[in-house]
């Protein structure tokens, strides 16, 4: 077994970034679709009132990267969301994915000055990749399935709302293939819309101003049909009529 600490990462001039950048680079499918270490270091340098952003990493006795994860907290609707949480691979399968998990939360509520209620994230749905997303995985040596077994296992489970990353899909239109997954403190077998609307309008604002934010914010409540709360279903399934 690997030997390895966790450390929160505040200092934009800390090496962990690149290395968090690079870690990326190597075991995500579609690592251009994350956020490059290069805009880490500036968000990290730049707190943004609407959000503060966190980066745990952990490293071996050496000071080499094992693993890592980056989320923010949004104070706008008291919710985290999770970027992108990696392990090396020959760092798996020793429980280093829960380890920061929770520490990520305990950093969450660092950042919120109280116990954060739910963490979001945004995950690939299996069922909707195409052969060449399919080819990526196998390169990457993921799978999708997998990856969402991993995370119904830290207790996140899937939002029952179709929903669509609003940029970075065909021609530039919203991407498709992911579903919301949401871990909540307190678990419960459904959860607010309205939560779940503010967490995104929230999170897409500091990428594409409060206008465009609150648009695609509605849009999803729209998709909601007019439920006030959403079923949550185990993390390996998709929505209802995501197609």
């Amino acid at each position: 077994m690997i030997t390895s600490r966790l450390r929160r990462v505040t200092d934009p001039q800390d090496p962990a970034i690149q290395a968090f950048g690079q870690l990326q680079n190597r075991v995500y499918f579609e690592p251009d679709m994350l956020i490059p270490a290069q805009y880490i270091a500036q968000m990290l340098a730049q707190p943004s009132g609407t959000r503060r952003d966190g980066l745990v990493v952990a490293e071996n006795d050496s000071g080499e990267l094992l693993g890592g994860t980056l989320f923010h907290y949004l104070p706008d609707a008291d919710s985290g969301f999770g970027s992108f949480s990696g392990i090396r691979p020959d760092a798996r399968g020793q429980g280093l994915l829960r380890r920061l998990d929770a520490e990520r939360w305990r950093v969450l509520d660092e950042l919120a000055g109280h116990p954060c209620p739910a963490v979001f994230i945004d995950v690939a749905n299996p069922q909707r990749e195409t052969p060449k997303q399919q080819e990526q995985e196998r390169r990457a040596g993921s799978d999708a399935l997998e990856r969402r077994r991993k995370f119904h296992a830290l207790g996140f489970r899937t939002v029952d709302v179709v929903y669509w990353q609003p940029v970075g899909g065909e021609n530039g239109g919203p991407v498709k293939d992911m579903d919301l997954l949401v871990n909540l403190r307190e678990p419960a077998p459904q959860i607010e819309t309205s939560k779940v609307v503010a967490t995104m309008r929230a999170y897409w604002t500091p990428w594409m101003g409060p206008e465009r934010a609150a648009r695609y914010a509605r849009e999803l409540e729209e998709r909601a049909g007019g439920r006030t709360e959403l079923p949550l279903l185990d993390a390996w399934e998709g929505p209802q009529g995501a197609s």
